[in-house]
Order: C-alpha cells, then sequence, then structure tokens
C-alpha cells in the first residue's frame, strides 16, 4: 500500500470518528469526550480520577457528561444535589449495570435471563447479614480471628517478630472472613492452602478494574485460569463437607440448587462473588486504618484506652493467655474506634456510585435546575470528592480519628454552603446500591483491630516513606497502597510497647 493511500485511510477513518462523535444536545451538562476512540478520558481518569474530576469541576461545573471506556458519565460533583439522584427509583437503575458486569466478571450466567425469581431471592438473601442475624456472623468472626491469630501470631516466644503489613492484615482477615462465611472442614479447624488460594486471590484482584471495565477475560492473559481455580473451591460437592457455615450461604445454596440448569461451575461463581464482596474492600480498610493508628501514637493510645474501658465497663478483663470474646454491644461503645474506621475510609474509599438512565428524560437536581441525560447514559456520584473538600472536613488529608465523634456521640452534623449534608460519608454506596455487608464489614474491622491492639504490641519499622494511595482502583472501593510497609509486633505483656 502506497504512503499517500494509507494517509488517506487513516485522514477517512479520523473524519469518521469525529462524525460519529457524541454532540452536546440543548440542556445536556458539557460534554468531554477526548480523542482516543472508544476509551475516551479513561486513561486520564485512570491516572488521578479524583485530580481529573476536580479539574473538570472547576471548568464546566458540578454537573458534566464524560466518554470513559465507552460510556457517557454524567458526574454529579456538589454533594447537596445527591439526594435528587437517589431518591430517582423509576428513571435510574442500578441494576442494570450490575446485572451487567458482575456475571462477566466472576463468571455465572446473567440471572435474569431464564432464572426466574433468582435475582429476588439472591437479593433477600443479603438480609443474612443485618439485624439479628449479625450477632451470630459476630461471634463467629470473633472465634475464627481469635483461632488464626493463635495459632500464628500468638505462639511460643515473646520476642519481635516482623513483615509485611498488608499481608499480616491479608492473611488474618482473608482466613477468618472465610471460616465464618464458608465454614471449616468436618475433620479439621482450618482449610489447607489457604495460602495459595489467597494469591490466586489477589491475582484475580489486580485484574478486578479490567473486568469491570469489560475487558473481555481471553485478553487477560491467565486470569480465566485463576478464576476457575478460585471457583473451584466452592463447588456444591466440595462445600458439601464443610460444617458450621453462615446462614447466607446455606440459604444461597438452596437457593442455587432450585435451578436445575445452573451447572455446579455457575453455583460455585455466585459463591465467588460473596467472597470477593467479603473481602475485596475489608482487607484494604483494616490495613489503612491500623496504619493510620500506628502513625498516629496519640490515637493509637485513645483507641486502645477505649477498648480496655469497655471492657472493665463490661466486668470483663483481659488475659493474654485467654481468648476473648467481644459481644456486638460492646463494639457498638467503642465509639473511638468507630470514629477511627469511618476516617480511614474517608481517606481511602474512592467508590462511584452509579445509575443507568431508562430513558430521554430530564434528571431534576432541586429548585430549577435540571440535567438533560440520554437513556443508556450513566449518572455517576463520586464521593471522595466530597471526602476531601476542606468545606466539609478541615484539614481534609489528615487523618483525626475523633472527627466522627461530637459530645460524647457520633457525629452526623457536616456542612455544605451553610447547609445540612444528608450524604457525607459514602464508602458503602448509596440508596438501592448501598453495599448490604457494611454493617457486617464495620464490625469484621472493629474486632481485628481490637484483638490486634489488645494482644500485639505493634510499631511500624523506623525509617519508611509515607504509604500512598493506588490509584488503579478507583471507582471501585477502597484503594490499595501503592506500596507496602514494614510491620514490627510481639505478644503483648499488658504494657504500652515503646514508642508509644
Amino acid at each position: 500500500m502506497s504512503p499517500v493511500l494509507l494517509l488517506l485511510l487513516l485522514l477517512l477513518g479520523l473524519l469518521c470518528i469525529l462524525c460519529l462523535r457524541r454532540k452536546r444536545r440543548q440542556g445536556e451538562p458539557p460534554l468531554v469526550s477526548g480523542w482516543i476512540p472508544f476509551l475516551g478520558k479513561a486513561l486520564e481518569f485512570g491516572r488521578d480520577a479524583q485530580a481529573f474530576l476536580q479539574d473538570l469541576r472547576r471548568r464546566h461545573g458540578d454537573v458534566f457528561t464524560v466518554h470513559l471506556a465507552g460510556k457517557y458519565m454524567t458526574f454529579i460533583m456538589d454533594p447537596l444535589l445527591y439526594p435528587s439522584v437517589v431518591k430517582q427509583g423509576r428513571q435510574l437503575d442500578f441494576h442494570e449495570f450490575s446485572d451487567t458486569v458482575a456475571p462477566s466478571t466472576f463468571g455465572y450466567p446473567p440471572v435474569r435471563q431464564g432464572f426466574p425469581g433468582l435475582s429476588e431471592q439472591i437479593a433477600r438473601s443479603y438480609q443474612l447479614l443485618q439485624g439479628e442475624h449479625l450477632g451470630p456472623l459476630t461471634e463467629s468472626m470473633m472465634g475464627n480471628l481469635m483461632l488464626v491469630l493463635r495459632q500464628d501470631h500468638l505462639g511460643a516466644g515473646g520476642g519481635w517478630r516482623s513483615g509485611s503489613m498488608y499481608e499480616f492484615c491479608n492473611a488474618v482477615m482473608f482466613e477468618a472472613t472465610f471460616l465464618t462465611i464458608y465454614g471449616r472442614p468436618a475433620s479439621g479447624r482450618r482449610h489447607q492452602g489457604m495460602a495459595a488460594m489467597r494469591e490466586d486471590f489477589q491475582r484475580f484482584d489486580r485484574m478486578f478494574p479490567l473486568l469491570i471495565a469489560q475487558v473481555p477475560i481471553g485478553l487477560l492473559g491467565k486470569t480465566r485460569a485463576v478464576r476457575s481455580k478460585l471457583i473451584g473451591h466452592l463447588l456444591p460437592d466440595r462445600m458439601s463437607h464443610w460444617v458450621v457455615k453462615s446462614e447466607l450461604i446455606r440459604t444461597r445454596s438452596q437457593v442455587l440448587e432450585q435451578y436445575a440448569t445452573l451447572r455446579d461451575t455457575d453455583k460455585g461463581a455466585h459463591h465467588f462473588t460473596i467472597l470477593w464482596a467479603s473481602v475485596g474492600n475489608t482487607v484494604p480498610a483494616s490495613f489503612w486504618v491500623l496504619y493510620f493508628l500506628l502513625s498516629n501514637p496519640a490515637a493509637l493510645a485513645a483507641v486502645r484506652g477505649e477498648i480496655q474501658d469497655v471492657l472493665r465497663q463490661s466486668g470483663g478483663q483481659f488475659r493474654p493467655e485467654e481468648d476473648l470474646t467481644l459481644s456486638r454491644e460492646q463494639l457498638d461503645n467503642m465509639i473511638l474506634l468507630e470514629s477511627s474506621i469511618s476516617e480511614g475510609l474517608r481517606l481511602s474509599s474512592a467508590s462511584t456510585n452509579i445509575r443507568v438512565a431508562q430513558e430521554d428524560f430530564s434528571l431534576r437536581l432541586g429548585g430549577e435546575r435540571s440535567a438533560v441525560v440520554r437513556k443508556g447514559d450513566v449518572i455517576a456520584l463520586y464521593p471522595q470528592s466530597m471526602h476531601m473538600d476542606p468545606e466539609i472536613y478541615e484539614d481534609p488529608q489528615s487523618f483525626r480519628y475523633d472527627r466522627f465523634i461530637q459530645d460524647g456521640r457520633v457525629k452526623t452534623d457536616f456542612y455544605k454552603s451553610g447547609q445540612k449534608l444528608k450524604y457525607f460519608l459514602m464508602p458503602f454506596g448509596s440508596g438501592a446500591s448501598m453495599c448490604p455487608g457494611r454493617y457486617f464489614a464495620v464490625n469484621e474491622i472493629k474486632q481485628f483491630l481490637s484483638l490486634l491492639l489488645l494482644y500485639l504490641d505493634l510499631q511500624l519499622e523506623p525509617g519508611q516513606s509515607q504509604v500512598s494511595l493506588d490509584y488503579s482502583r478507583a471507582g471501585l472501593g477502597i484503594l490499595l497502597p501503592a506500596s507496602d510497609v514494614r510491620l514490627r509486633y510481639r505478644p503483648s505483656t499488658g504494657q504500652q510497647s515503646e514508642g508509644e
């Protein structure tokens, strides 16, 4: 092919792209398309979503539409406008997105195609993570955390040990959560091969942002094989030999057995979805809160003191040689710890709350303000922008363990432009898309941190740089650390460790 002909074809292709590009219509928000076909502005969003969106906000205002990886996403940046989006139930729908993306990501067939009633039964099963059902889960998680900590980290010898802090959190939380949700072998207290399963999970998790973006799994190297291995651990026949399973898994297993056309691998994939939902964000959240506490001696001392006070006030006494049980009521009374967790979530979460427009309509944004959106467009809230707003949170880059406490109680009064915010902390989504396991997740983190601060003396190894956020998972929940940090720990002697 001659260079002249090649140039003409390239120019023709560019002309076609320009002609087919979406154009802004009257009443629609400002449109930011980008020049790269399909990707649009996805690369810039992926590098640093918060900085990218704040730059667009300065140029275009609080509402604008961005072309990202084949989707047109209208971002609502003013948190005072969030309720207008959340309350739109008929014209904006969350399930269309999740029903499309989750099956291809985790490897099961779409639940609304050929499986009548399955979606509704699965949704109802999530109630087993809340209310009165939270008590047995909390009790089980406490026992499993004690089991893993006692056998792996509280053994003979009281000297200092060191290691990767993220791997420490991951190993303990992953296995304790797995045992709590799925149960244990009938012939033992712990599953074999947990370390290898955890490594496979991390391999899958690294590809998770691309899978959610609907990049075909066949283009992602060994990801399909890794996913198949993880699903293989959760096949019905294998799980049938486990005991002390959670009510959630027992109920979901019974529901899945009602559908004869579901293969065993499909059922295993559904169970794998629960595994990712249980640890995919809880592990990094636990890491960040522990990291912030260890980086702030005053915060660490205050939270540890509160845990000890709650034990004393309830008539309990901590003895390092005995296993501890913390009730749900005791956990609820740890408001400094809860505030620290909320602050850690504020600093590390970068979720996107999304709804899909079911028709062309004008989205009312309060008062006389509105924005025209098209059917199939995604309406997005990006709460990290709110979490980092200095008008709402003074010195927002800093960790303040007591930021969410006022007059000895949980603080819920936060303001923007002189108006009280209905939504001020949103690591778990909002409305119909709010995480159904959020109460269990916070309890897990509370239990994990309580036991660590009671049973271990912990320190960050000196001379390490401050850990920053890795934005490759922006939009998907809790961000991972860009680098790991070294941790020193030893069984507690009941005294504060040096340096506190």
